[in-house]
């Protein structure tokens, strides 16, 4: 499918456009063009798909939604999103939006009708409530919030009506505006029914449409990566090991996970499978803050594009950007326009060619996975897909390796270099892609 050969660019709309921390629901602010005028950028860096975190109207933040059917005015209307689409579209960059479907923010007009009308309310239904109790908010009565954060209501997807609800803004985002996706947040929480039914959902509009779960362990969710569920999951097992192999000079950790994950024995979890693979993200640091030598950065996004998945770059880390988690996030989630692009050059030219590599190599979309060589601050993995073979090699030392795995020639799809792939030399912290000629 169009989405496991993509390699996407996830912008969190409200901290991109600069937007306040709080909404006063007030005049619409037109902001969206922020992100129209750098198509042209995203598109020339390499990446055909963008991953919008949640940009309709909220409270705060965005998953604490009030109004599934109007853009957030804090960055603009309904019009303004779809002509943005438009012009993605345009550019041949695909569109997929965060999809909240587990809870919502108190200002929900369904949530607003049972604190007006308590026991009387046709909506209470929607929600998981107890009359007898309370809480912080006083409200007189109890509800669930999302793990226990009460600024966020629970939906009761149970409820015939939230569902018909949830079906009826899905349908609209598509026929409107034409998305080509959804990321479902805490998708761990979700029925898996729900699932099904949101697949029912879509397929009646889109066949090829996406549909990826937040999942932030992801030891049982295989059996929901199936053509009547979901297409992909975050793959925050290897987010992790990446980032402590680094700092660890461990490889053997993330090796560890993309064997068990990947691998080829029947006890592998989602071998064939390209799970959604990011480095960082609007919930975690900053790769550039978290890993401590910046020498290692290569071998991070080289490891993130050549490994199983499917590639995402969260928007200014490709510059450098840093950031820690604090301050609610905020630091997470800047305005573009406080980011410095010029930064990281050779980081940018680097996250560039290897959008154009992972593009064009069917194997590192398609291909097998299988470790060569491994030791603590040097390895090598296989990728091969119809008759392909990528051998993809990792030096995050600051001393010379050889890395020896076939007798035959290659070339490095990053620099063009061909040797035989029996002599694979790695200077201090180098990366290669080597294709097998022939």
């Amino acid at each position: 499918m169009w989405f496991d050969e993509s390699v996407f660019y996830q912008i969190y709309p409200l901290g991109y456009c600069g937007c306040e921390r709080e909404n006063d629901f007030g005049a619409v602010r037109h902001r969206l063009g922020e992100i129209e005028k750098r198509i042209p950028q995203i598109k020339e860096e390499g990446f055909d798909a963008v991953l919008f975190n949640p940009l309709f109207e909220s409270e705060r933040h965005g998953y604490d939604t009030v109004d599934f059917f109007n853009v957030d005015r804090r960055l603009g209307d309904n019009a303004d999103f779809k002509a943005l689409v438009a012009k993605f579209h345009e550019a041949g960059i695909r569109v997929v939006l965060d999809g909240v479907f587990n809870h919502v923010g108190r200002r929900f007009f369904a949530f607003e009708d049972v604190r007006r009308r308590r026991e009387q309310s046709d909506k209470k239904d929607w929600f998981h409530i107890g009359f007898g109790g309370n809480t912080e908010y006083n409200d007189g009565f109890w509800y669930e919030g999302w793990e226990g954060h009460n600024e966020l209501v629970k939906l009761n997807l149970h409820c015939g009506e939230v569902t018909d609800y949830l079906a009826r803004a899905v349908g609209f985002w598509i026929d409107e505006f034409g998305i080509d996706g959804l990321r479902l947040d805490v998708a761990y929480l979700l029925p898996e029914w729900f699932f099904e039914f949101l697949r029912r959902t879509v397929r009646q509009k889109r066949e090829d449409f996406f549909l990826m779960g937040e999942v932030i362990h992801g030891q049982n969710f295989a059996k929901n990566l199936t053509p009547e569920r979901l297409d992909s999951i975050t793959n925050y097992e290897c987010y992790k090991g990446l980032t402590s192999a680094l700092n660890s000079d461990n490889l053997f950790e993330i090796c560890h996970s993309l064997e068990r994950l990947f691998g080829s024995q029947p006890w592998c979890l989602y071998t064939g499978k390209n799970l959604f693979s990011f480095a960082d993200n609007h919930d975690v640091p900053r790769a550039y803050t978290a890993v401590a030598d910046k020498r290692k950065l290569p071998a991070l996004y080289a490891i993130l594009y050549s490994m199983p998945g499917i590639p995402c770059v969260y928007y200014g880390s490709e510059y450098g950007a840093e950031g820690n988690k604090g301050n609610f996030d905020l630091d997470l989630r800047p305005y573009i326009g406080n980011i410095d692009e010029n930064k990281c050059p050779a980081l940018t030219a680097l996250i560039r060619k290897l959008n154009e590599v992972r593009r064009s190599e069917r194997a590192l979309a398609y291909g097998s996975f299988e470790r060569c060589v491994l030791s603590n601050k040097y390895m090598c993995f296989k990728r091969e897909h119809a008759g392909e073979r990528i051998y993809c090699a990792f030096n995050i030392s600051d001393g010379d390796v050889t890395v020896r795995v076939e007798e035959c020639e290659g070339t490095d799809l990053l620099t063009g270099e061909v040797r035989n792939l029996n002599d694979i030399y790695l200077p201090p912290f180098a990366v290669k892609l080597f294709k097998k000629n022939g």
